[in-house]
Formats: C-alpha cells, sequence, structure tokens
C-alpha cells in the first residue's frame, strides 16, 4: 500500500531545507568577511624611475696651501722676533733677527777680498798680474759674497710667502737649539682640502670641476671651489683616489684644521626610488629593508639605499622597477604574512 504525503507537509520540509542552506551560505559568508578583516592592513606603492642628482659628499680637514717652517740654518741667539701668532705678513717680511756677529765679520773680509779683486783686475790691465792671481781672486770673492748672502738670510728671517703666522716656538734672548721651527707661516689664501673618492668615479673627476663645500662652524654658507689636483695612483687597500679642492678664503674666514665637507655633483642618472615610509631599519644594526607585496602576502626584502631625496630614497639595489611595495602597516609583519589591502 503506497503512502502518500500531503502537499503541505512537503512545502514545509522543502523551505525548512531551503532556509537551512541559505544560513549555511551566510555564515559561510561572514566567517570569511570576518577572517579577512583579521588580517593586517597595509598600503602600497610602486617602484618607479626617475632623474635623480648624483651628489656625492665626502668629509674633509681644511689645509694651507702652503706651510713654512721657519728657521736658520745653525744653532744661533735669537735678538729679536718682529712677529706674533696671527699676525699676516707679506712675502719678504722680516720676521726675525739672530746674532749678527758673525755676519759683521764676514762682511767686513768680504769688502777686503772686494777690494783685492779689484786691485788684481787693475794689475792684470796693465801686466802687472797673471790671468791665474786674477781667476784665484775672482774665484774667492764669489765664495765670499755667497757665504756672506747664506749668513745674512740665516740672520735677518724674511718670509717667504703672503700668509698668517701660525706658530712662535721662540722667545727674544732664546738660543735656537734647532729642535723645532722658529715660527711657522701658512698661506690660508687660497685654502685646500684633500678628499677620497671611490676609484668609480675616477673616470669623472676632472681638473677644473666645480664643487660646494661647506664647514660645521658656518653651518648656513657654501663656499664655491674647484678640484685643482687629481692624484694619478689608486689605493689598492681602500680602492680610492686623492683630490685635492681649492677654493678662495679671502676673507681667511676658514682656517687651517676646520672639518668641512666636499659636495661633488656627477649629474643625474635614471635611478629607482620609493618612499622614505617604506624603508624599517633592522634594530641593532645597519640593514634597511622593505616588504614587497605579491598575491596577498608580505615578502621581506632587504635594499641598499642611496641618497635621501626628501621624503624618498634612492634605491641602488633589491628592488625592481614596477614592483609594489608596503608603505604603510608593515611594523609588525613578518615575511610571507597574508595582509589585506586598503585605499
Amino acid at each position: 500500500m503506497k503512502k502518500i504525503f500531503p502537499i503541505g507537509l512537503i512545502s514545509i520540509l522543502f523551505i525548512s531545507i531551503l532556509s537551512g542552506c541559505q544560513n549555511y551560505q551566510k555564515g559561510a559568508e561572514m566567517g570569511s568577511k570576518d577572517s579577512i578583516q583579521s588580517l593586517p592592513k597595509v598600503r602600497i606603492s610602486k617602484v618607479s624611475k626617475r632623474d635623480v642628482a648624483q651628489n656625492t659628499n665626502f668629509t674633509a680637514t681644511a689645509e694651507a696651501q702652503i706651510k713654512n717652517s721657519i728657521a736658520p740654518s745653525t744653532p744661533t741667539r735669537i735678538r729679536h722676533i718682529f712677529v706674533e701668532v696671527g699676525d699676516k705678513v707679506v712675502k719678504g717680511q722680516r720676521l726675525a733677527q739672530m746674532d749678527k756677529v758673525n755676519l759683521t765679520k764676514l762682511q767686513t773680509e768680504l769688502n777686503n777680498i772686494r777690494e783685492n779683486y779689484r786691485r788684481i783686475s787693475e794689475l792684470y790691465g796693465v801686466g802687472g798680474a797673471s790671468k791665474q792671481d786674477l781667476d784665484n781672486a775672482k774665484a774667492q770673492l764669489e765664495v765670499a759674497t755667497a757665504n756672506s748672502t747664506s749668513l745674512e738670510e740665516n740672520t735677518y728671517l724674511l718670509s717667504p710667502i703672503n700668509g698668517i703666522v701660525t706658530a712662535r716656538n721662540y722667545d727674544n734672548g732664546d738660543l735656537f737649539n734647532g729642535q723645532q721651527a722658529l715660527l711657522t707661516v701658512m698661506q690660508v689664501n687660497p685654502i685646500k682640502l684633500k678628499i677620497n673618492i671611490s676609484e668609480s668615479y675616477f673616470s669623472k673627476v676632472k681638473k677644473g670641476l666645480h664643487v660646494d663645500v661647506s664647514f660645521d662652524v658656518y653651518e648656513d654658507e657654501k663656499f664655491k671651489g674647484e678640484i685643482s689636483l687629481i692624484y694619478p695612483t689608486i689605493d689598492p687597500y681602500t680602492r680610492t683616489f686623492t683630490a685635492e679642492v681649492k677654493l678662495r678664503n679671502d676673507k681667511n674666514k676658514i682656517r687651517p684644521g676646520m672639518f668641512g665637507r666636499v659636495m661633488i655633483n656627477f649629474g643625474s642618472e635614471k635611478r629607482m626610488v620609493i618612499p622614505d615610509r617604506a624603508v624599517v631599519k633592522q634594530p641593532g644594526s645597519g640593514v634597511r629593508y622593505v616588504y614587497v607585496y605579491e598575491e596577498g602576502k608580505a615578502y621581506y626584502r632587504e635594499v641598499a639605499l642611496g641618497i635621501r631625496l626628501g621624503s624618498e630614497y634612492e634605491v641602488l639595489s633589491g628592488l625592481t622597477e614596477g614592483e609594489q611595495i608596503i608603505i604603510a602597516g608593515q611594523s609588525k609583519l613578518s615575511d610571507g604574512d597574508n595582509v589585506a589591502v586598503i585605499d
């Protein structure tokens, strides 16, 4: 005997099944939505390339263009020093006078030798002296003259350059013993700085290349200089070469020993740049890294950075143009984490 189910009962059963399916689907959707909402929220940006000025900074210490140590060639008594530290001097100016007893004696001898040479010359002219007598007298006069000139230079000490007295190591009346210079005179206009440059720039650095120079003591002031000398060899240990920068110092504001920075512009090149917000510093080291976004995941990537460009960094290696990097929300990420991108 066949059982016949009432139509109303079948309808109620169907509606119940349909409602259950809908509730299951809604629950699945809610679960999926809750899962997405629990993911770390991040913002992303594309790695791009643009022209970047290749400005490179080098540190250096200011040096005198010329440094002269002033001293007599032999120990002798100092009679008078005419200058003090800080005095400006000109070439040929008398700086000090040493004991001149020996000079006075030699000058007297020189006058006698000069008179003897004059007398023999007159005798030779009338046949009263031989050619050998004349030559001997002339040689004696030349030696005495040279000795007198040398002694005079060591008695009256003159400045060989225009410059500034930067050291005085003796006082009037002291016996000069030769252990250190009597005075030091430096030419500080122009002034120079020596910088060590990576060998990769060797073909780009030329004499006459204009540079900007700054000094810590003059925070807001820039000085204009130029490359005046390039050393011809590369240091095999540091892979650098030395260049000298010369700059005018008309007001003598820059003094030897000042710490300076030399900025050289090597033109511009297409370089990858990224927002500085994307860069994370690894604590306790100099490592810098970013997180690259790929198909819903964040991947750790170490990068080498160049110069800072306002709110961006130049990227030397570690990324490829067009890659997407995380610029916000990366502080608590780990390599391979699932993330949700927000606008």
